[in-house]
């Protein structure tokens, strides 16, 4: 029996169609003997560092990729003709190919290109092909199958018209070392359309020289993973499985309907991909493999500069700032008590080591500006939030308003040393607080001073959590009520309520479940549904029910414009990280998470607009003016 190199799966990143969390796909590869593995999320990397990241700690090689969205004609010709899109997979040969990747995600979501989806038409896809990227294509619904298949049947000139363009492909790409033809048939009794496509690329392979890859189209870890999967579907369609089973019986269409009927889309072990393809087409993915070097795209963070006053260095000028807030602030109140200044003065001695050790003063001297800029307008910021109370160089600053060690408040638990190691500097974390009505102009600030191609927002992913993920559970089997359901739900509290205990219970078993919690702290109320019996397991009429949602938690749903963040880079963000359209909001952000972005060496600030900032200068205004 031959091994294989899964080159086609997705993750939930593929947002409400691919399952798998990247641990998920790590543990079937190691429960499978896969030792390398590819991710070729739809449209977007954003699931990049945490699979390269993960994958590297499991000792599995990963292969970092995107199944494109490939329009007909040009991409900036936006109508119905040219909305139906292909799909073409590429995979980064090595770091070169990460850095070409991240381009051609970017040139994909452009506002000019994107249009529902964000998408390519494949003469600009071949202007940015660099020889550092590899192809493939042959799957139902890729350039190649979409272009002699109308799903029910093979064009009579198919294979002229597969010659041409896989020709075509591998000139674009660079030769046969860089595109590859596809085989699919993992789901070929559900989709005899497989077998016929495939019969088609097989033929094709022999007349241009191309080599045959044989891919699984994993949107899930395992087998059984297929029954969760089908509630992302629900979720995304507003449907039920009753209604969609309906449906399929009276031969209706059903979006995505292949998902609904086959449990076949996991990524395959060797023995049954051995049992549907050839040992060449098997031996091609561990040559793909082969041309894919084992790079990392980690580096350290990295402070943006700041131009400092006088020639002064950063930490001089981060130190002179301290002792000019001590002398506005603190010298007054010591003068006369010689045990309270060494107090002060230990302390700062202390701070300022600790955080210039960690080459932080850029961090603080960036922050401090920001602020300025939002009093110099005679705004209103906050006091200071959180553990960055705790720091006195940030009150010398002008960062908080909040004396330390006037409320005993504690330096380390705002920042740790020992968090750092010789390969990461772990960085602060202050919230800047801004009225809510002038946090564009913040952030424009922000551009002015640093480049508008080094500053961005950033996007987040909710995530199905909790009461949510039951929820979605429950509707999808749709046998329940909707009081009922909320009389079940209203037992399974928020997130944030219960953060320090999910937090105990992650470090304990290595996970966390909302629901999990709820269950052993809110047993008595759920007990009519589900409860943990004597062996540790879920039992009740719901138990079901509940396990699926517990297994759903964390899963991602949707993509959004992270409330707070601001990615701040030395370098032009795009060169980093992909770009990408938020179409909600009509603007182009930073195309990863903020975790993510930070591994990536991309420092985040977050500049929180609150509303009661706003209300607080109104009352001061109408104050000034006498009308209250």
């Amino acid at each position: 029996m031959k091994l294989y190199t899964p080159l086609h799966v997705h993750s939930h990143f593929s947002i409400l169609d691919g399952l798998s969390k990247p641990e998920q796909i790590a543990k079937r590869c190691i429960n499978t003997n896969i030792g390398a593995c590819a991710l070729t999320d739809h449209g977007n990397i954003a699931g990049a560092v945490k699979f390269h990241s993960c994958m590297k700690k499991n000792g599995i090689k990963p292969i970092l990729g995107c199944e494109l969205y490939i329009s007909s004609d040009d991409a900036t010709i936006k109508n119905n003709d040219n909305k139906k899109l292909s799909h073409l997979v590429i995979l980064a040969k090595n770091y070169s190919g990460w850095k070409t990747l991240i381009k051609i995600i970017s040139e994909t979501n452009k506002p000019e290109f994107y249009y529902y989806k964000p998408r390519i038409d494949l003469k600009r896809l071949g202007e940015m092909l660099d020889g550092n990227i590899i192809g493939f294509a042959g799957h139902l619904g890729s350039v190649l199958a979409n272009s002699i298949t109308d799903y029910k049947s093979i064009y009579p000139d198919w294979k002229n018209i597969l010659i041409e363009k896989a020709s075509y492909l591998k000139d674009i790409f660079g030769g046969s070392d860089n595109f590859f033809l596809e085989a699919q048939l993992m789901d070929q009794i559900n989709n005899p359309m497989q077998s016929k496509v495939t019969e088609c690329i097989r033929d094709i392979a022999r007349d241009t020289g191309l080599k045959v890859i044989c891919t699984p189209d994993a949107h899930y870890a395992e087998k059984e993973d297929a029954v969760d999967q089908r509630i992302l579907l629900c979720n995304n369609l507003k449907t039920t499985l009753t209604d969609v089973t309906n449906k399929i019986l009276n031969n209706e269409e059903v979006g995505m309907e292949t998902f609904f009927i086959s449990d076949n889309y996991h990524i395959l072990d060797h023995e049954e991909i051995n049992a549907l393809h050839t040992e060449e087409e098997i031996e091609n993915t561990n040559y793909v493999n082969s041309l894919c070097e084992n790079y990392d795209i980690t580096s350290k963070p990295t402070l943006p500069s700041f131009k400092c006053p006088d020639g002064l260095s950063e930490a001089e000028y981060l130190r002179q700032l301290c002792r000019d807030g001590w002398r506005d602030k603190i010298a007054d109140k010591v003068s006369n008590n010689t045990e309270m200044t060494t107090e002060y003065v230990d302390r700062i001695k202390y701070e300022l080591s600790v955080l210039q050790t960690a080459g932080l003063s850029s961090y603080f001297l960036i922050i401090q500006d920001i602020l300025q800029y939002v009093r110099s307008n005679e705004w209103l910021p906050g006091p200071g939030r959180g553990s960055a109370a705790g720091c006195m160089v940030s009150y010398l600053v002008g960062i908080t308003a909040i004396d330390p060690i006037k409320y005993g408040l504690i330096f380390d638990r705002f920042y740790n040393s020992g968090r750092n190691t010789a390969d990461h500097i772990s960085m602060p974390d202050i919230d800047v607080d801004v009225p809510i009505n002038k946090r564009e102009d913040v952030i424009n600030y922000i551009k002015e001073k640093y480049g508008h191609d080094k500053v961005s927002q950033m996007i987040t992913f909710n995530t199905m959590k909790g009461r949510g993920a039951l929820k979605d559970v429950l509707r999808a089997y749709g046998n329940i009520t909707f009081e009922e359901m909320n009389n079940i739900t209203k037992h399974i509290p928020d997130e944030a309520k219960i953060a320090d205990e999910l937090q105990d219970m992650k470090e304990e078993y290595g996970e966390s479940s909302i629901i999990r919690w709820a269950l052993e702290n809110k047993s008595k109320e759920l007990s009519e549904w589900c409860y943990i019996d004597d062996n540790n397991n879920l039992a009740g009429p719901l138990a079901k029910r509940f396990e699926q949602a517990i297994r759903l938690e964390g899963t991602k749903t949707n993509q959004s414009k992270h409330a707070a963040g601001i990615a701040i880079s030395p370098t032009p963000l795009g060169e980093a990280c992909p770009m990408v359209y938020d179409s909600k909001n009509d603007q182009t952000i930073a195309g990863m998470e903020m975790q993510d972005l930070e591994s990536l060496g991309i420092i985040k600030f977050d500049i929180l607009g609150i509303a009661m900032l706003d209300k607080i200068m109104t009352i001061q205004d109408l104050l000034k003016e006498n009308k209250i």
